[in-house]
């Protein structure tokens, strides 16, 4: 996957995409990142909702020129056989060490976002390799391509503000479920495909059926849940996805006409 869009801070870069960056440093030089995608398969993932997750990033190319690259791997379906709903055990989690991963896997820095939850029933896109980031096992899902602006020390915010990235996947929301919807200035939805707990660690996901309590939306945007009647689909439309977060670091995808199966 390979970033398109806006540009700006390496936080907004990683929170368009549903990421954060939590630890890690990243040093002067070069560094080539694993080919860790080049056997990608499709994969599903089923019973998704309200599964726990989290993510490492890895990340290479070029320091000096800012030419820069990050393969992510997630944690989905896999660590926990005695609790397949969290595949990113706290006590797993907490022993991942960024700054000796970087050193391990020879690339400039190392990043962990999480943990967050699926709010989507299912998803569907290509997987590469499995790596073992210090006893916590996580897939290949995909690589985003940094613009030369970037500033590792530079903290923002990409709250309201609709970005678009390059990606090949699609999500499912089955019938009976409820959505979780921003709606934007235009009336345009856009719906959760995952809430964090980065910015609240105790968000729940019976919270979210009120969750417009605990936002502070940009004028115009409201919130709003829905339980489905149809089956909801939603797709990179030519390879790329529109993207939005609240601020609470929740992700959304925009529902469009080419998009989305139906607007919820």
């Amino acid at each position: 996957m390979s970033f398109a869009g806006k540009t700006g801070g390496v936080n907004d870069i990683l929170k368009s995409l549903g990421l954060l960056l939590v630890a890690g440093s990243l040093f002067a030089g070069c560094a080539k990142l694993p080919d860790d995608g080049k056997s990608a398969k499709v994969m599903r993932f089923d019973n998704l909702r309200d599964m726990r997750y989290c993510e490492v990033f890895l990340i290479g190319g070029d320091a000096v020129t800012h030419d820069l690259d990050a393969a992510f791997y997630n944690t989905t379906d896999l660590n926990n056989t005695q609790n397949p709903r969290d595949t990113c055990p706290a006590a797993v989690w907490a022993k991942v060490d960024a700054e000796s991963l970087k050193k391990e896997n020879h690339v400039l820095g190392v990043f962990k976002n999480g943990p967050r939850h699926w709010a989507t029933d299912w998803i569907q896109l290509p997987v590469g390799a499995e790596r073992n980031f210090d006893g916590l096992y996580a897939r290949w899902m995909g690589e985003v391509q940094l613009p030369k602006d970037v500033d590792l020390k530079k903290k923002g915010s990409s709250a309201y503000k609709p970005t678009t990235v390059a990606r090949k996947s699609e999500m499912g929301f089955a019938k009976g479920q409820p959505v979780f919807i921003l709606e934007d200035p235009d009336g345009m939805p856009w719906v959760m495909q995952a809430y964090s707990n980065i910015v609240d660690p105790n968000l729940s996901y019976a919270d979210l059926q009120t969750l417009e309590e605990k936002l502070k939306p940009a004028p115009g945007w409201k919130y709003r849940v829905k339980v489905l009647d149809q089956d909801l689909t939603i797709r990179a439309v030519n390879g790329h996805a529109r993207i939005v977060q609240d601020d609470m670091e929740n992700t959304y995808d925009a529902c469009f006409e080419t998009a989305c199966s139906y607007k919820p």
